[in-house]
């Protein structure tokens, strides 16, 4: 008669049975369509992008005045590095190498066909333009558009982190992080998770000098009512999206991609006027605003080689009773790529 197994010995076979069903569920959770996505057959690539910032910030306070800033045009280059999903890379501005106020950038993305993450962090320099300016309906502010004020400065940083429900089918790789191939047109609702957290310092003073010296006529000097705004702010932004995008095969190994998502985001601030800390008495639902993410890629992928071009916005509104700001970021990017590393198994 053959002996009872031992107790280690069940509890092993317990722990393989274990182990061989979650692989099974994760091969289940992860695979793909190979008629609509072709894996990625090689496990490294190199690549060079130009990008090019785009950043709008609007201020405005309770007495109708209203304030838009955004940054010079800078040339910024940086190189890039991803093994399989992992993607990372730097800019530099090219403009300002040799000044500490060069704006600078960081990402690190991670895309599996099922889920990304995004890890952002942008130093805002201090480089900025007047571009629309509103101190009263009977005060021509013509001359200060596009005048020059350095002081503006601050800093982004946060994350996303989304999921795509048409995983099978739809691969957002594909469009932002060449890891995989869209063989046919798929389209995938997606829901997404964000953190931001903004802070922005502005000097009044020197905005104030600057508008008297550019409106210095035989009018009586305006002056921006700052007592309703603030010198340093800053902001965090927790929000939870929902939208659709769509992968557009026109020509073989060439992709045109669109997605646009909606996020309510609750937003909490604190200033020289407010208190610094979070607690529920502070909560409000005037808080919670609408905030969007656009995403546009073009791309030809061979396998071996790539080049296209893609295009991220954010925008972010916040309402106080004293003040409301807009922040729209983004960035358009040209890049250019070569894979190496064939792997044994795709």
């Amino acid at each position: 008669m053959a002996a009872e197994p031992t107790d280690s010995v069940k509890e092993e076979k317990r722990t393989s049975k274990f182990v061989a069903g979650f692989r099974r569920l994760v091969k289940r959770f992860t695979e793909t369509d190979t008629t609509y996505i072709e894996p990625q057959r090689y496990n490294f690539t190199v690549m060079l992008q130009e990008t090019n910032t785009v950043e709008r910030y609007t201020l405005r306070n309770k007495s109708g005045q209203k304030v838009t800033f955004s940054p010079r045009s800078v040339f910024k280059l940086g190189p890039y590095f991803g093994y399989r999903w992992l993607f990372l890379g730097y800019t530099f501005d090219l403009n300002h190498l040799s000044s500490s106020k060069r704006k600078t950038e960081l990402d690190l993305s991670i895309y599996a066909p099922q889920l990304g993450f995004d890890v952002f962090y942008r130093d805002l320099g201090n480089k900025y333009q007047l571009k629309r300016v509103k101190m009263g309906s009977d005060v021509d502010t013509s001359p200060l558009r596009d005048a020059s004020f350095e002081g503006l400065t601050g800093k982004i940083s946060g994350f996303n982190i989304y999921y795509i429900f048409n995983h099978h089918k739809f691969s957002y790789p594909a469009a932002f992080s060449q890891s995989t191939i869209q063989r046919r047109s798929a389209g995938s609702a997606m829901a997404g998770f964000g953190y931001m957290r903004h802070s922005l310092n502005i000097d009044w003073n020197e905005f104030n000098e600057l508008v008297a010296l550019r409106l210095n006529g035989p009018s009586p000097m305006v002056r921006v009512d700052s007592t309703l705004l603030f010198n340093r702010v800053r902001y965090t932004d927790i929000s939870f999206s929902g939208g659709y995008g769509y992968n557009w095969v026109f020509a073989r190994n060439c992709l045109l991609a669109v997605s646009v998502s909606l996020a309510v985001g609750y937003k909490h601030s604190w200033s020289e006027m407010e208190e610094q800390s979070f607690s529920f008495k502070n909560f409000s639902f005037g808080n919670f605003n609408l905030d969007g993410i656009g995403r546009m890629g073009l791309v030809y992928n061979n396998m071996r080689w790539y080049a296209g071009a893609s295009a991220i916005f954010h925008t972010y509104y916040y309402r106080k009773s004293q003040f409301s700001t807009n922040t729209t970021f983004g960035s358009i990017n040209i890049y250019v790529g070569f894979n190496f590393g064939r792997r044994k198994h795709p």
